[in-house]
């Protein structure tokens, strides 16, 4: 069978009407794209591995339940699928209070949040927050939205996306570029934020 010739839809019809190779083509052919997003996310070549698979084994099942509703976005929805896997992945691993090596004491901006806080150190940090609220006025609607929701409101992308109406690769996008002009802002504002 060749997934370049059968469409998604195509092959997830063959695979309900029996067919069990047709969700084989459908998850090789998408395989490498789920890993290569995960990888880039969890920053672990074998973390990536074991949430792709778990990804492609909620995938199946959702299939086979017949909840999966076919609206020609099949990697859409996976890709969905697997970003909530690796959010669970983050959850557990902050559940057991252990930091992972991309959280070391790092808030989103490179600062160290980790540590005992003298009154000094409050009154710097309400400077601080003063700072990056007053950047994060400046930035595009859109950026500002999802930072705002993000940070302030502590929705998962999952909810800023329903709630925006976008989908999670755009909320993240919008997050992305919101992180490099605020970086931007800052170094042009020779701003210190430790």
């Amino acid at each position: 069978m060749n997934a370049q010739i059968l469409s998604d839809s195509q092959l997830l019809n063959l695979y309900m009407q029996g067919d069990k190779s047709a969700i084989s083509t459908l998850i090789d052919k998408y395989n490498r794209r789920v890993r290569d997003y995960l990888r880039m996310m969890v920053k672990d070549v074998d973390l990536a591995d074991d949430i792709a698979q778990e990804t492609f084994i909620k995938v199946v099942s959702v299939i086979d339940e017949g909840r999966y509703k076919d609206n020609g976005k099949f990697l859409s929805w996976v890709l969905r699928i697997a970003h909530n896997k690796a959010l669970d992945y983050f959850r557990s691993q902050k559940n057991n209070n252990s930091v992972s090596e991309s959280s070391a004491g790092y808030n989103v901006l490179g600062t160290l949040k980790y540590a005992e806080k003298t009154v000094e150190d409050n009154m710097i940090g309400e400077q601080i927050d003063a700072d990056v609220r007053n950047l994060v006025e400046l930035l595009p609607d859109e950026q500002r939205e999802v930072v705002m929701l993000r940070y302030y409101s502590d929705l998962s992308f999952k909810e800023i996306a329903e709630q925006t109406g976008v989908s999670i690769n755009t909320a993240l996008g919008r997050m992305r570029y919101a992180l490099i002009n605020l970086r931007k802002m800052i170094k042009e504002r020779n701003l210190v934020l430790c």
